[in-house]
Protein backbone atom coordinates (compact mmCIF):
# COMPACT_ATOMS: atom_id res chain seq x y z
CA UNK A 1 0.00 0.00 0.00
CA UNK A 2 2.48 2.23 0.94
CA UNK A 3 4.76 1.64 -2.63
CA UNK A 4 0.99 2.38 -4.33
CA UNK A 5 0.70 5.83 -2.40
CA UNK A 6 4.47 7.36 -3.22
CA UNK A 7 3.44 5.86 -7.31
CA UNK A 8 0.26 8.10 -6.97
CA UNK A 9 1.65 11.06 -5.85
CA UNK A 10 4.50 10.71 -8.03
CA UNK A 11 2.00 10.69 -11.13
CA UNK A 12 0.22 13.09 -9.62
CA UNK A 13 2.97 15.21 -9.53
CA UNK A 14 4.11 14.57 -12.94
CA UNK A 15 0.87 15.41 -14.36
CA UNK A 16 0.23 18.57 -12.47
CA UNK A 17 3.35 19.53 -14.09
CA UNK A 18 2.49 18.71 -18.00
CA UNK A 19 -0.62 20.15 -17.21
CA UNK A 20 1.10 24.02 -16.18
CA UNK A 21 3.74 23.38 -19.51
CA UNK A 22 0.36 22.78 -21.32
CA UNK A 23 -0.33 25.80 -20.47
CA UNK A 24 2.06 27.39 -22.94
CA UNK A 25 1.09 27.89 -26.59
CA UNK A 26 3.82 28.79 -28.48
CA UNK A 27 5.83 29.94 -25.38
CA UNK A 28 3.39 32.19 -24.22
CA UNK A 29 1.91 32.23 -20.55
CA UNK A 30 -1.86 31.87 -20.55
CA UNK A 31 -2.10 31.13 -16.73
CA UNK A 32 -4.25 34.38 -15.16
CA UNK A 33 -1.06 34.56 -12.44
CA UNK A 34 -1.74 38.19 -12.04
CA UNK A 35 -2.65 39.21 -8.43
CA UNK A 36 0.39 40.32 -6.79
CA UNK A 37 -0.58 38.33 -3.86
CA UNK A 38 0.53 34.71 -2.99
CA UNK A 39 -2.42 32.53 -4.25
CA UNK A 40 -2.44 28.92 -4.00
CA UNK A 41 -1.78 27.40 -7.48
CA UNK A 42 -3.57 24.15 -8.00
CA UNK A 43 0.24 22.21 -7.71
CA UNK A 44 0.53 23.48 -4.44
CA UNK A 45 -3.04 22.80 -3.33
CA UNK A 46 -3.23 19.23 -4.73
CA UNK A 47 0.21 17.94 -4.29
CA UNK A 48 0.95 16.08 -0.85
CA UNK A 49 4.67 15.60 0.44
CA UNK A 50 6.70 12.97 -1.74
CA UNK A 51 8.92 11.49 0.30
CA UNK A 52 10.69 11.79 4.38
CA UNK A 53 13.10 14.62 2.60
CA UNK A 54 10.18 16.64 1.29
CA UNK A 55 10.50 20.20 2.59
CA UNK A 56 6.85 21.13 2.89
CA UNK A 57 4.98 20.11 6.02
CA UNK A 58 1.35 20.18 5.87
CA UNK A 59 0.39 21.45 9.53
CA UNK A 60 0.10 24.45 10.67
CA UNK A 61 1.36 25.99 14.75
CA UNK A 62 -1.08 23.90 16.27
CA UNK A 63 0.11 20.91 14.98
CA UNK A 64 -3.10 20.62 12.53
CA UNK A 65 -3.96 19.93 8.70
CA UNK A 66 -3.20 23.50 7.07
CA UNK A 67 -6.67 24.98 6.21
CA UNK A 68 -6.08 27.35 3.02
CA UNK A 69 -8.43 30.20 4.72
CA UNK A 70 -7.13 33.08 6.87
CA UNK A 71 -9.72 32.67 9.53
CA UNK A 72 -8.03 32.56 13.25
CA UNK A 73 -9.79 30.34 15.92
CA UNK A 74 -10.69 33.21 18.20
CA UNK A 75 -10.50 30.94 21.32
CA UNK A 76 -6.94 30.19 20.94
CA UNK A 77 -5.25 33.46 20.75
CA UNK A 78 -4.01 35.29 23.48
CA UNK A 79 -4.63 38.51 23.53
CA UNK A 80 -3.11 42.08 25.07
CA UNK A 81 0.00 40.30 24.66
CA UNK A 82 3.55 42.48 24.10
CA UNK A 83 4.61 43.40 20.38
CA UNK A 84 8.45 43.54 21.54
CA UNK A 85 10.67 40.47 20.93
CA UNK A 86 13.44 42.42 21.04
CA UNK A 87 14.90 40.74 18.04
CA UNK A 88 18.39 41.35 17.14
CA UNK A 89 20.13 40.11 14.15
CA UNK A 90 22.74 37.61 15.18
CA UNK A 91 23.75 35.93 12.16
CA UNK A 92 26.90 37.44 10.52
CA UNK A 93 24.92 39.58 7.71
CA UNK A 94 27.12 40.00 4.46
CA UNK A 95 26.03 42.30 2.01
CA UNK A 96 26.05 40.77 -1.58
CA UNK A 97 26.22 43.50 -4.44
CA UNK A 98 25.02 41.50 -7.59
CA UNK A 99 22.17 43.04 -10.38
CA UNK A 100 19.30 41.25 -9.59
CA UNK A 101 17.83 39.14 -12.28
CA UNK A 102 14.81 37.32 -10.18
CA UNK A 103 11.55 35.49 -10.42
CA UNK A 104 9.18 35.78 -7.71
CA UNK A 105 8.44 31.90 -5.68
CA UNK A 106 5.47 31.25 -3.30
CA UNK A 107 6.27 29.44 -0.45
CA UNK A 108 4.06 26.58 -1.17
CA UNK A 109 6.59 25.81 -4.44
CA UNK A 110 9.72 25.83 -2.75
CA UNK A 111 8.50 23.40 -0.02
CA UNK A 112 8.11 20.68 -2.75
CA UNK A 113 11.43 19.00 -3.41
CA UNK A 114 11.05 18.75 -7.24
CA UNK A 115 9.50 22.14 -7.55
CA UNK A 116 12.36 23.66 -5.37
CA UNK A 117 14.96 21.88 -7.99
CA UNK A 118 13.59 22.82 -11.13
CA UNK A 119 14.20 26.51 -10.01
CA UNK A 120 17.73 25.87 -9.27
CA UNK A 121 18.45 23.83 -12.32
CA UNK A 122 17.02 26.82 -14.10
CA UNK A 123 19.07 29.04 -12.37
CA UNK A 124 21.87 27.36 -12.78
CA UNK A 125 21.53 26.97 -16.49
CA UNK A 126 20.41 30.77 -17.32
CA UNK A 127 20.85 34.69 -16.81
CA UNK A 128 18.53 34.22 -13.55
CA UNK A 129 20.83 34.59 -10.27
CA UNK A 130 17.52 35.59 -7.36
CA UNK A 131 14.65 34.37 -6.20
CA UNK A 132 11.98 36.32 -4.50
CA UNK A 133 10.89 34.01 -2.24
CA UNK A 134 7.55 34.58 0.66
CA UNK A 135 8.42 35.34 4.77
CA UNK A 136 4.50 37.00 5.22
CA UNK A 137 2.23 36.68 2.25
CA UNK A 138 -0.97 38.95 2.42
CA UNK A 139 -2.71 36.30 4.16
CA UNK A 140 -0.98 37.20 7.47
CA UNK A 141 0.71 33.75 7.43
CA UNK A 142 4.48 33.83 7.78
CA UNK A 143 5.25 30.72 5.26
CA UNK A 144 7.10 28.53 8.35
CA UNK A 145 8.11 28.39 11.62
CA UNK A 146 8.44 31.14 13.76
CA UNK A 147 9.60 31.61 17.01
CA UNK A 148 8.46 34.91 17.37
CA UNK A 149 5.85 35.44 20.23
CA UNK A 150 4.15 37.77 18.96
CA UNK A 151 3.54 35.35 15.91
CA UNK A 152 2.96 32.28 17.87
CA UNK A 153 0.03 34.42 19.96
CA UNK A 154 -1.94 34.51 17.17
CA UNK A 155 -1.22 31.07 16.22
CA UNK A 156 0.44 33.04 13.13
CA UNK A 157 2.52 30.76 10.64
CA UNK A 158 1.93 27.85 8.64
CA UNK A 159 4.68 25.21 7.64
CA UNK A 160 4.72 25.50 3.94
CA UNK A 161 8.25 25.13 3.54
CA UNK A 162 11.46 24.29 5.49
CA UNK A 163 13.11 27.73 5.28
CA UNK A 164 16.80 26.54 6.95
CA UNK A 165 16.70 23.78 4.34
CA UNK A 166 15.54 25.50 1.64
CA UNK A 167 18.12 28.54 1.85
CA UNK A 168 20.85 26.73 2.66
CA UNK A 169 19.60 24.96 -0.92
CA UNK A 170 19.66 27.95 -2.81
CA UNK A 171 22.64 29.42 -1.36
CA UNK A 172 24.93 26.55 -2.13
CA UNK A 173 24.19 26.84 -5.72
CA UNK A 174 25.08 30.77 -5.64
CA UNK A 175 21.36 32.14 -5.64
CA UNK A 176 20.24 34.88 -4.11
CA UNK A 177 17.14 34.97 -1.92
CA UNK A 178 14.95 38.12 -1.45
CA UNK A 179 12.66 37.97 1.41
CA UNK A 180 8.81 39.08 0.41
CA UNK A 181 6.77 40.55 3.61
CA UNK A 182 3.83 41.40 3.41
CA UNK A 183 2.66 44.70 5.75
CA UNK A 184 -0.09 46.41 6.46
CA UNK A 185 -2.83 43.52 4.51
CA UNK A 186 -2.80 41.15 7.77
CA UNK A 187 -6.15 40.38 8.64
CA UNK A 188 -4.51 37.60 10.97
CA UNK A 189 -2.89 40.12 13.22
CA UNK A 190 -5.89 42.34 12.52
CA UNK A 191 -8.27 40.28 13.27
CA UNK A 192 -6.47 39.20 16.54
CA UNK A 193 -5.62 42.73 17.82
CA UNK A 194 -8.69 44.73 16.56
CA UNK A 195 -7.04 47.66 18.32
CA UNK A 196 -4.37 47.85 15.83
CA UNK A 197 -6.86 47.51 12.96
CA UNK A 198 -8.39 50.08 10.48
CA UNK A 199 -11.02 51.41 11.83
CA UNK A 200 -14.54 52.45 10.84
CA UNK A 201 -16.21 56.19 11.19
CA UNK A 202 -19.32 53.65 11.85
CA UNK A 203 -17.22 52.29 14.37
CA UNK A 204 -15.51 48.91 14.72
CA UNK A 205 -12.80 47.39 12.47
CA UNK A 206 -13.13 48.86 8.99
CA UNK A 207 -13.15 45.83 5.94
CA UNK A 208 -12.26 45.37 2.32
CA UNK A 209 -14.87 44.48 -0.11
CA UNK A 210 -13.67 40.98 0.82
CA UNK A 211 -13.91 41.54 4.15
CA UNK A 212 -10.49 41.26 5.48
CA UNK A 213 -9.42 43.77 7.95
CA UNK A 214 -5.98 45.58 7.57
CA UNK A 215 -3.15 46.96 9.79
CA UNK A 216 -3.12 50.60 10.79
CA UNK A 217 0.11 51.79 8.70
CA UNK A 218 -0.14 54.36 11.69
CA UNK A 219 0.13 52.46 14.26
CA UNK A 220 4.09 51.96 15.76
CA UNK A 221 3.46 49.16 17.28
CA UNK A 222 2.30 47.35 13.74
CA UNK A 223 5.77 48.32 12.82
CA UNK A 224 7.74 46.51 15.87
CA UNK A 225 5.64 43.29 14.76
CA UNK A 226 6.44 43.28 11.15
CA UNK A 227 10.36 44.52 11.67
CA UNK A 228 10.53 42.33 14.04
CA UNK A 229 9.59 39.15 11.53
CA UNK A 230 11.94 40.95 9.50
CA UNK A 231 15.28 40.55 11.66
CA UNK A 232 13.95 36.56 12.50
CA UNK A 233 14.15 35.95 8.43
CA UNK A 234 17.86 37.86 8.38
CA UNK A 235 18.79 35.44 11.00
CA UNK A 236 17.43 32.46 9.24
CA UNK A 237 19.36 33.45 6.09
CA UNK A 238 17.33 35.59 3.89
CA UNK A 239 19.77 37.90 1.61
CA UNK A 240 17.55 41.30 1.38
CA UNK A 241 13.68 42.11 2.68
CA UNK A 242 11.36 43.16 0.69
CA UNK A 243 8.15 44.71 1.94
CA UNK A 244 5.13 44.15 -0.14
CA UNK A 245 1.64 45.82 0.91
CA UNK A 246 3.36 48.88 2.28
CA UNK A 247 0.36 51.08 2.12
CA UNK A 248 -2.97 52.25 2.76
CA UNK A 249 -6.06 50.00 1.21
CA UNK A 250 -7.23 51.15 -2.02
CA UNK A 251 -10.25 48.52 -2.55
CA UNK A 252 -13.92 49.17 -0.66
CA UNK A 253 -15.38 52.27 0.93
CA UNK A 254 -12.01 54.16 1.91
CA UNK A 255 -13.62 57.17 2.73
CA UNK A 256 -14.74 55.54 5.96
CA UNK A 257 -11.22 54.90 7.37
CA UNK A 258 -10.99 56.83 10.17
CA UNK A 259 -7.79 57.98 10.55
CA UNK A 260 -9.22 61.38 12.40
CA UNK A 261 -6.53 61.50 15.34
CA UNK A 262 -3.39 61.38 12.92
CA UNK A 263 -2.09 64.91 11.77
CA UNK A 264 0.61 62.76 9.81
CA UNK A 265 -0.17 62.44 5.56
CA UNK A 266 -0.53 59.09 4.28
CA UNK A 267 3.06 59.32 2.31
CA UNK A 268 4.75 60.19 4.89
CA UNK A 269 3.37 57.50 7.38
CA UNK A 270 4.32 54.66 4.73
CA UNK A 271 7.81 56.58 4.53
CA UNK A 272 8.85 56.93 7.98
CA UNK A 273 7.56 53.39 8.71
CA UNK A 274 10.53 52.82 5.68
CA UNK A 275 12.79 54.77 7.64
CA UNK A 276 12.25 53.33 10.86
CA UNK A 277 12.70 50.03 9.37
CA UNK A 278 16.25 50.89 7.75
CA UNK A 279 17.31 52.39 11.04
CA UNK A 280 16.28 48.67 12.61
CA UNK A 281 18.35 46.95 9.98
CA UNK A 282 20.85 49.71 9.24
CA UNK A 283 23.21 47.11 7.39
CA UNK A 284 20.64 44.63 5.67
CA UNK A 285 19.40 45.44 2.00
CA UNK A 286 15.73 46.85 1.73
CA UNK A 287 13.47 47.14 -0.71
CA UNK A 288 9.88 48.00 -1.14
CA UNK A 289 7.21 46.85 -3.71
CA UNK A 290 4.91 49.82 -4.84
CA UNK A 291 2.00 50.67 -7.47
CA UNK A 292 3.71 51.20 -11.10
CA UNK A 293 0.95 54.00 -11.68
CA UNK A 294 3.13 55.75 -8.55
CA UNK A 295 5.84 56.72 -11.44
CA UNK A 296 3.56 58.40 -13.48
CA UNK A 297 0.96 60.23 -10.84
CA UNK A 298 2.14 63.19 -9.47
CA UNK A 299 1.96 63.26 -5.30
CA UNK A 300 -0.21 60.42 -3.65
CA UNK A 301 -3.33 60.54 -6.19
CA UNK A 302 -4.09 57.07 -5.38
CA UNK A 303 -4.26 58.16 -1.24
CA UNK A 304 -2.45 54.72 -0.56
CA UNK A 305 0.21 56.22 0.94
CA UNK A 306 2.63 55.86 -1.71
CA UNK A 307 4.59 59.21 -3.29
CA UNK A 308 7.32 58.46 -5.46
CA UNK A 309 9.56 60.94 -4.59
CA UNK A 310 9.25 60.10 -0.92
CA UNK A 311 8.76 56.47 -0.79
CA UNK A 312 12.46 55.91 -2.24
CA UNK A 313 14.15 58.37 0.13
CA UNK A 314 15.77 55.48 3.20
CA UNK A 315 15.82 52.15 1.29
CA UNK A 316 17.88 50.74 -1.59
CA UNK A 317 15.79 49.46 -4.01
CA UNK A 318 11.96 50.29 -5.29
CA UNK A 319 10.11 48.20 -7.42
CA UNK A 320 7.20 49.51 -9.24
CA UNK A 321 5.40 47.36 -10.65
CA UNK A 322 4.69 47.98 -13.94
CA UNK A 323 2.93 45.61 -15.43
CA UNK A 324 0.98 46.66 -18.98
CA UNK A 325 -2.05 44.98 -17.78
CA UNK A 326 -2.64 47.18 -14.76
CA UNK A 327 -3.02 50.12 -16.59
CA UNK A 328 -6.10 51.40 -17.59
CA UNK A 329 -7.35 51.70 -21.13
CA UNK A 330 -6.31 55.25 -22.16
CA UNK A 331 -3.22 55.84 -19.56
CA UNK A 332 -1.22 59.09 -20.25
CA UNK A 333 2.22 57.69 -19.44
CA UNK A 334 4.98 59.97 -20.30
CA UNK A 335 3.16 61.68 -22.36
CA UNK A 336 2.00 58.90 -24.71
CA UNK A 337 -1.39 57.77 -24.21
CA UNK A 338 -2.29 54.26 -24.51
CA UNK A 339 -5.11 53.40 -25.33
CA UNK A 340 -4.57 49.67 -24.98
CA UNK A 341 -1.32 49.09 -22.85
CA UNK A 342 -1.40 45.12 -22.52
CA UNK A 343 -0.56 45.12 -25.99
CA UNK A 344 2.73 47.47 -26.14
CA UNK A 345 4.89 46.06 -23.07
CA UNK A 346 7.81 47.51 -24.16
CA UNK A 347 6.65 51.31 -24.84
CA UNK A 348 4.55 50.93 -21.37
CA UNK A 349 7.39 49.95 -19.03
CA UNK A 350 10.23 52.12 -21.05
CA UNK A 351 7.84 55.41 -20.29
CA UNK A 352 6.94 54.62 -17.46
CA UNK A 353 10.60 54.23 -15.95
CA UNK A 354 11.77 56.92 -18.02
CA UNK A 355 9.26 58.95 -16.48
CA UNK A 356 10.14 57.71 -12.89
CA UNK A 357 13.80 58.86 -13.47
CA UNK A 358 12.94 62.00 -14.25
CA UNK A 359 11.20 62.54 -11.18
CA UNK A 360 14.25 60.97 -9.01
CA UNK A 361 16.59 62.91 -10.66
CA UNK A 362 15.07 66.13 -9.14
CA UNK A 363 14.83 64.48 -5.52
CA UNK A 364 18.46 65.50 -3.55
CA UNK A 365 19.93 62.59 -2.30
CA UNK A 366 17.41 59.76 -3.46
CA UNK A 367 18.82 56.75 -2.39
CA UNK A 368 16.14 53.97 -3.78
CA UNK A 369 17.48 52.42 -7.69
CA UNK A 370 14.33 51.00 -9.52
CA UNK A 371 14.27 46.80 -9.86
CA UNK A 372 10.72 46.95 -11.51
CA UNK A 373 8.28 44.34 -11.65
CA UNK A 374 7.61 42.99 -14.64
CA UNK A 375 4.64 40.89 -15.98
CA UNK A 376 5.21 37.13 -16.93
CA UNK A 377 0.91 36.32 -17.19
CA UNK A 378 -1.57 36.66 -19.54
CA UNK A 379 -4.46 39.19 -18.79
CA UNK A 380 -7.15 37.66 -19.83
CA UNK A 381 -9.76 39.46 -17.55
CA UNK A 382 -9.19 42.91 -19.30
CA UNK A 383 -11.27 41.39 -21.95
CA UNK A 384 -10.98 40.38 -25.70
CA UNK A 385 -9.00 42.77 -28.19
CA UNK A 386 -7.60 44.13 -24.99
CA UNK A 387 -4.88 42.05 -23.71
CA UNK A 388 -2.40 40.14 -25.61
CA UNK A 389 -0.78 36.50 -24.59
CA UNK A 390 2.31 36.85 -23.14
CA UNK A 391 5.28 34.56 -23.20
CA UNK A 392 8.97 34.66 -24.41
CA UNK A 393 8.61 37.31 -26.95
CA UNK A 394 6.86 39.32 -24.60
CA UNK A 395 9.23 39.18 -21.21
CA UNK A 396 12.65 39.92 -23.29
CA UNK A 397 10.49 43.11 -24.81
CA UNK A 398 10.25 44.46 -21.13
CA UNK A 399 13.74 43.32 -20.61
CA UNK A 400 15.02 45.34 -23.27
CA UNK A 401 13.01 48.45 -22.04
CA UNK A 402 14.45 48.53 -18.90
CA UNK A 403 17.82 48.03 -19.88
CA UNK A 404 16.93 51.16 -22.30
CA UNK A 405 16.05 53.09 -19.85
CA UNK A 406 19.67 52.86 -17.99
CA UNK A 407 18.27 50.00 -15.25
CA UNK A 408 20.11 46.58 -14.78
CA UNK A 409 17.90 44.76 -12.62
CA UNK A 410 14.01 43.47 -13.21
CA UNK A 411 11.82 40.51 -11.48
CA UNK A 412 9.18 38.77 -12.94
CA UNK A 413 5.52 37.84 -11.32
CA UNK A 414 3.72 34.84 -11.90
CA UNK A 415 1.42 34.20 -9.00
CA UNK A 416 1.49 30.21 -10.39
CA UNK A 417 4.94 30.54 -10.38
CA UNK A 418 4.37 29.28 -13.98
CA UNK A 419 7.32 31.25 -16.20
CA UNK A 420 8.27 31.57 -20.09
CA UNK A 421 11.20 29.38 -18.94
CA UNK A 422 12.73 29.74 -22.73
CA UNK A 423 12.95 33.41 -22.47
CA UNK A 424 15.82 32.82 -20.20
CA UNK A 425 16.65 29.37 -21.51
CA UNK A 426 17.05 30.77 -24.87
CA UNK A 427 17.10 34.65 -24.97
CA UNK A 428 19.11 34.22 -28.54
CA UNK A 429 15.98 33.46 -29.86
CA UNK A 430 14.20 36.71 -28.72
CA UNK A 431 16.73 39.15 -30.47
CA UNK A 432 15.21 42.32 -30.28
CA UNK A 433 15.72 44.33 -33.59
CA UNK A 434 15.61 48.22 -32.84
CA UNK A 435 12.70 50.20 -34.68
CA UNK A 436 12.49 54.30 -34.62
CA UNK A 437 9.57 55.28 -32.73
CA UNK A 438 7.72 58.84 -32.48
CA UNK A 439 9.37 60.55 -29.94
CA UNK A 440 8.63 60.79 -26.21
CA UNK A 441 8.51 63.77 -23.85
CA UNK A 442 12.09 62.33 -22.14
CA UNK A 443 14.29 61.10 -25.15
CA UNK A 444 13.47 61.60 -28.49
CA UNK A 445 16.40 58.72 -29.44
CA UNK A 446 14.88 55.99 -27.68
CA UNK A 447 13.87 53.00 -30.01
CA UNK A 448 11.44 50.05 -29.77
CA UNK A 449 11.85 47.17 -30.41
CA UNK A 450 10.13 44.33 -32.56
CA UNK A 451 11.05 40.94 -31.69
CA UNK A 452 11.12 38.51 -34.34
CA UNK A 453 12.05 34.78 -32.99
CA UNK A 454 13.79 32.85 -35.17
CA UNK A 455 11.62 29.55 -34.22
CA UNK A 456 9.80 28.38 -31.09
CA UNK A 457 11.35 25.89 -29.22
CA UNK A 458 9.62 22.82 -27.41
CA UNK A 459 11.65 22.55 -24.25
CA UNK A 460 11.64 19.23 -22.43
CA UNK A 461 10.20 19.28 -19.14
CA UNK A 462 12.99 19.60 -16.65
CA UNK A 463 12.76 17.10 -13.63
CA UNK A 464 15.29 16.77 -11.17
CA UNK A 465 17.23 13.41 -11.85
CA UNK A 466 15.94 11.47 -8.53
CA UNK A 467 12.29 12.25 -7.48
CA UNK A 468 12.31 13.15 -3.82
Amino acid sequence: MGKYRVCVRVALFIAILLFGYACKESGKNEDDGAVHADSLSALSQSTDSLGADSLIAKTDSLGKPIKYSTAVDSSKIVHNFSLSDSVHITRPYQRKDIKVKALYLTGWTVGLSARLNYFIDLANKTEINSYVVNIKDDDGFVAYKSNLTAVNNIKGWVNAYNVEKVLEAFHSNDIYIIGRLSCFKDPVLAEARPELAVKSKKGGVWRDPAGRAWLNPYNRDVWKFIVDIAKEAVNKGFDEIQFDYVRFANDGDYKDMDFSQYTEKKYEAIANFLKYAKEAMPNVKISADVFGIICVSSGDTEGIGQHLEHVGKDIEYLSPMVYPSHYALGQVINGTTFSKPDLEPYKVIYNTLMKAKSRIALVPQYKAQMRPYLQDFTAKWIGPGNYKSYGAMEVRQQIQAVYDAGYEEWIFWNAANRYSADAYLHPELYKVTPKVIAADSVNASKKTVVVTPKKILLLPILLPKKLP
